[in-house]
This record gives structure tokens, sequence and C-alpha cells, in this order.
């Protein structure tokens, strides 16, 4: 490991431009006053489940489980955005050696983080047209939840979710491949 060098004293402006990273702490705290609802959300419908498991067919069971999974998802991208957000533009976690530390967030930046965050939106995305499909048995009936219409722009939604994903990595490979072309 490297020894940090020595810094001289910021200037007034650029200490007050640094400093105002803090600012988005109170967001980040924000996120984990959401992430403990989720928690809450999560729990009810797993009560619900267990409680509801002889009175419901199978088809219900799975559209709650795809909901319990698309919590547990939604959950992952609020961890990951708390602290990969927190560990990027705020300060340093100092997890080095913790054995709990995530494998990712040795290698976190705001690629990365995009990266992610955009596949973990696809992939609830995919959990919720997942469920639409499930449901679509009932399109045109009372109990249906959606149109043939809904269906469709769904569909088309998460398919420019996808592209957004690949794009994003794309952009990122590149930015990578020229940084390291720069190094070199």
């Amino acid at each position: 490991m490297r020894e940090p060098t020595p810094h001289k004293p910021l200037q007034p402006l650029p200490m007050l431009i640094f400093g105002s990273r803090w600012l988005q702490l109170p967001l980040y705290l924000g996120l984990i006053v959401a992430q403990a609802v989720y928690v809450l959300l999560f729990m009810k419908e797993l009560w619900h489940l267990v409680e509801h498991a002889t009175d419901i067919s199978e088809q219900q069971i799975m559209l709650v489980v795809l909901g319990l999974i698309d919590v547990v998802m939604i959950s992952n991208l609020l961890m990951m955005v708390i602290v990969g957000g927190y560990e990027t533009f705020i300060s340093r976690l100092g997890l080095n050696g913790h054995p709990d530390e995530p494998e990712w967030l040795s290698h976190v930046n705001a690629g990365v983080l995009k990266v992610k965050l955009a596949m973990a939106i696809v992939g609830i995305s995919s959990i919720h047209l997942l469920r639409t499909f499930i449901e679509a048995g009932n399109l045109g009936t009372e109990r249906a939840t959606s149109t043939e219409t809904g269906v469709l722009w769904q569909t088309v939604i998460h398919c420019i979710f996808i592209a957004s994903a690949v794009g994003i990595a794309y952009v990122d490979r590149l930015t990578v491949a020229a940084a390291a072309h720069a190094r070199h």
C-alpha cells in the first residue's frame, strides 16, 4: 500500500465546493428509510402468503412470490445506490479487509454504478413483465389488471430499458478502453 501524500489546505472556494458533497448525505439517509419501508412491505406480503397459502391458487402464489422477488430486487437496487453512491460521491466507507465487504465495492465508480443500476432496472422490469404475462389469461375479463395495449406498452418500455442498459454498458466499455489506451 502507498503512503498517503500530504496535501496542502484548500482555498475557501474549492473547500466549499468539495465540502458540498456532504449535502447528499440526507438523500442517502432517506434511501435507508425507504429500505426499511420495503422490509415492512416484504414482511407484510410474506405474512399474507403464509396466511393464505392453502386458500389461494398456484398462480396466485406465483404472483405473490414474484412480488416478493420484486421487493428484494428493488431493495438490492437501493443498497447499490446507498453504498455505491456514498462511496463514490461522498466519502470512503473504510471497509478494506472487512469480511462482509461486497465484492463489487472494491472497483465501484460512477460508470460501474450506472451499469449495475441499469441492469437492476432491467431485472425489475422483467419481473413486472413476467407478472403481466402470467395475468394475460385474464385479458378481456373483469379480473384483468391490464389491457392488451397496456401489455404492448409494457413490453416496448421493457425493450427500451434493455437497449438503454446495453448502451450504457457499451459506452462504459468504450470509456474504460480509451482510458486504458491513454495509459499505455
